[in-house]
């Protein structure tokens, strides 16, 4: 949802710096758990658990910052999400985690770690053009959101369906009910 407001508001070129900080930020984290740190966040209580919350307010402010933005159809630089919030959405979101955490159990496991560094340069591209293309899908929806009004909306319905999914993740870490 983020790098399809990003693409919508300011095009692919302005979501670059964000898609290449999620993808390297994915990727380093893939490596660094395969390398030890999934073994020290399995062992650890309250880990996990901790790095939802942090996660769940980082994605509640992005979700802000994207709900607040104008009907301009640019997002001024000092509100678009960059490279910085692209890496720390990665190392925050425990969906990243437990992916991370399910590809070092299956390509992690050999002894010289070829195997990792072969999933996580695979991984790389693949992220990075998956990551990319909801940019240009957003670029794309440019033409239906042609004026201030709609942009302003579009950016309301992607921030508050980016803060909902934060406020679920909250939801579920604090099993509230």
């Amino acid at each position: 949802m983020i790098t399809l407001s990003i693409g919508a508001n300011s095009g692919i070129r302005k979501a670059l710096p964000f898609v290449s900080g999620a993808t390297i930020g994915f990727t380093l984290l893939l490596l660094i758990i395969g390398v030890g740190l999934g073994e020290f966040a399995m062992k650890t209580p309250y880990f996990m658990e901790g790095i939802s919350l942090i996660g769940t307010a980082f994605i509640l402010y992005i979700g802000y910052k994207i709900a607040s933005s104008g009907g301009t159809l640019k997002m001024e630089d000092e509100n678009m999400p960059d490279f910085r919030h692209g890496f720390l959405l990665q190392w925050l979101n425990p969906k990243a985690w437990a992916a991370c955490l399910a590809g070092v159990a299956i390509f992690g496991s050999s002894e010289s770690n070829s195997s990792l560094y072969t999933f996580a340069s695979i991984y790389f591209v693949i992220c990075f053009f998956g990551i990319g293309s909801w940019a240009l899908f957003g670029e794309k929806a440019l033409m239906l959101v042609n004026n201030p009004a709609k942009m302003r909306y579009f950016n309301r319905i992607m921030g508050g369906t980016l803060i909902i999914v934060a406020l679920y993740m909250l939801y579920q870490n604090l099993n509230i009910g």
